[in-house]
């Protein structure tokens, strides 16, 4: 089932499955390692910025970039 990064909870993990947006959007999230096919663990989403694992790196997302990221849990 895919869903919004955002709507993950504390430790779930997913696998990215589409990001949304332009050229930009895209090319900013694939320099901190976010394209299609990684596997993330989510750390927190409860407020702020979105706290992710991505293979043992932890990386802040703001909100609005972490909504384009469409996922699917595992």
């Amino acid at each position: 089932m895919q869903t919004i990064l955002t709507k993950l909870k504390k430790n779930d993990r997913a696998i990215i499955q589409k990001v949304e947006g332009g050229a930009g959007v895209r090319q900013q999230l694939s320099l901190r390692g976010l394209c299609e096919g990684v596997r993330i663990r989510m750390i927190d989403c409860s407020c702020g910025p979105v706290i992710l694992d991505i293979n043992g790196s932890t990386l802040a997302l703001g909100r609005g970039l972490a909504g384009k990221i469409i996922v699917e849990r595992c």
